[in-house]
């Protein structure tokens, strides 16, 4: 047996980030009130997790690329007949990630043209879309949430199931980065040249989806001369 890097720090990052993140942000939106400043403040930085995620995904260490363990059907055969044998996510798992990724890179999506009459509160991009589609976007802002925290129950439920009955320490992996086992290779890639441009690439996505750039090209549309 021999210790291997499984996954590397950023990875690990994001993945707790952004379960504190979701957990803020469902308790922040609960709430209400003022809370839903921090509500809208919790999305952006998700975005800007999310997209670090996608982009890590094509630059990251071994593990962590979408080339890894992103695999089709027979994959998944194979695994169910317990013949699959590697280190990262499971074929199984890879579906879970891709879900919650798209579950949540859609509740983003909505939360940005999302409004609410009762509060005041209201996504950066609300204006841009009729009254009917925004209101139709903020139901499926809530809604999506439900299904989220559907995937996330049966996520912890399978990380449940791994550590007790195959007797597989998934949460331990995820805090360590490390694995112990039989064969496999530690996890190459991902240095500090991939890890600054998706930094970069997320931080400017967030910029872009804060609204910001409207409000400062409105504000140079009142001052320039006539």
């Amino acid at each position: 047996m021999k210790q291997v890097q499984v996954w590397d720090l950023p990875t690990r990052l994001f993945h707790w980030l952004l379960v504190a993140a979701i957990a803020g942000a469902y308790v922040t939106g609960e709430n209400g009130g003022d809370g839903l400043i921090w509500h809208g403040r919790l999305g952006l930085f998700i975005t800007g997790l999310i997209v670090f995620r996608l982009i890590w995904g094509f630059t990251g260490s071994t593990y962590a690329r979408f080339s890894t363990f992103v695999r089709g059907p027979q994959a998944i055969k194979t695994y169910l007949a317990g013949q699959w044998h590697g280190l990262g996510h499971n074929p199984l798992g890879a579906l879970s990630v891709l879900a919650l990724l798209g579950l949540v890179t859609l509740q983003l999506t909505t939360g940005l043209f999302a409004t609410n009459d009762d509060t005041g509160y209201a996504g950066p991009f609300y204006a841009s879309i009729s009254t009917t589609l925004g209101n139709l976007t903020t139901k499926l802002h809530h809604k999506a949430f439900d299904v989220l925290g559907i995937l996330i129950g049966l996520h912890v439920a399978a990380i449940v199931y791994y550590g007790h009955v195959k007797k597989e320490k998934l949460l331990k992996t995820m805090i360590t980065g490390t694995k112990e086992v039989s064969e496999g290779e530690s996890a190459r890639g991902g240095g500090l040249i991939a890890f600054v441009i998706a930094l970069t690439i997320a931080f400017s996505v967030v910029y872009a989806a804060s609204g910001e750039w409207q409000e400062k090209a409105a504000a140079g549309a009142q001052t320039a001369p006539l």
